[in-house]
């Protein structure tokens, strides 16, 4: 069994906690979290021990992985310390808001051998994963167009807006992850955004809905759609297109049931509420990985370098705003 301490014992982490403990192959070990009652809430929940302090766990010799889902400007002093301890680690996303801290961390860790795993859910969700292995297999022919469509139901707090790092980099960067997963590298992306007048999203010069293009090395095109809210729910859907037809993953209701009447047809329930419901399958295939790559000792399948290049695309896309222009981009 994989002895594995879990940062953060918020709402993410409670995911991944169940996670860990439902897989069968691993074992919560800690729970940490500087919010000091809701670690011993989760710990007790699943025979951990719980600590404030994360340094426990890192330095606890027993403790085989570390799983952080702690907040953002945690990240890399955790995932550093975790590395030079010898712990294998998985990182929620992203890795930080600052492209010259991420730099800086991979320079701590590069010459320890560092498994890290970062946590792109939707790359395991089984509906957009099923699209990606059709379109390696070339039903489709040559991808030439990806669609990705993410709105969420409803904005977040204004509280979280100020310290988010903007949508971009906390919300699309899902997106530029999964334009990766399907077209590789990007060398080109272009973005306009707007605050809808609302006026939590301009006193923090955020953005409540976007829309990026982009170009891979192959000239394929990707076009992403963001919403802060969305009156029918979480919207989250993705069309791949080729020469030789198209695939689509849709919308996810609770059950297939359909209506038909004289007023209404193909009248489905309504969507899955939030990324907990929606992307549930998802976190635990994503855990499954993780367990799959230190057993076979081998890299995952997506790990600290997609994380950073989820975040140059981030910023390039800050910057076709901020510029009205086209941003060539490498390493994306």
């Amino acid at each position: 069994m994989l002895r594995v301490a879990l940062f953060g014992a918020g709402r993410i982490g409670q995911v991944h906690a169940r996670s860990i403990v439902e897989s069968g192959e691993a074992e919560l070990a800690w729970v940490c979290d500087p919010v000091e009652a809701a670690a011993t809430s989760l710990a007790a929940r699943y025979g951990a021990r719980p600590s404030p302090e994360p340094g426990d766990a890192i330095e606890d010799t027993s403790v085989d992985a570390v799983l952080i889902a702690s907040a953002t400007a945690t990240h890399t002093d955790l995932l550093r310390a975790s590395v030079l301890a010898g712990k294998k680690v998985l990182c929620e996303k992203p890795i930080d808001l600052d492209m010259a801290r991420i730099d800086a961390t991979w320079d701590a860790i590069k010459g320890k051998a560092p498994f890290v795993m970062l946590g792109f859910n939707r790359r395991f969700d089984p509906t957009f994963r099923e699209v990606n292995e059709r379109v390696k297999a070339g039903e489709i022919g040559p991808i030439r167009a990806l669609r990705v469509t993410s709105r969420d139901p409803q904005p977040p707090p204004a509280a979280y807006l100020g310290v988010s790092g903007g949508m971009f980099r906390d919300m699309t960067i899902h997106d530029f992850d999964m334009a990766r997963f399907f077209l590789g590298e990007i060398t080109e992306v272009s973005a306009v955004a707007s605050h809808n007048n609302l006026p939590a999203f301009i006193a923090a010069g955020d953005h409540a809905q976007a829309m990026v293009t982009m170009r891979n090395a192959d000239n394929a095109l990707c076009t992403i759609v963001n919403s802060r809210s969305c009156a029918f729910g979480y919207d989250q859907r993705l069309e791949a297109y080729g020469d030789a037809g198209s695939l689509e993953a849709g919308n996810l209701t609770a059950t297939s049931v359909r209506a038909f009447s004289a007023r209404e047809t193909e009248a489905a329930g309504p969507v899955l509420n939030f990324f907990l419901e929606r992307y549930m399958p998802a976190y635990k295939a994503e855990f499954a990985e993780f367990l799959a790559a230190v057993k076979e000792d081998r890299e995952p399948s997506v790990g600290f370098a997609d994380g950073r290049a989820a975040l140059v695309l981030a910023e390039a896309a800050i910057e076709s705003v901020a510029t009205g222009r086209v941003v060539s981009v490498t390493g994306g």
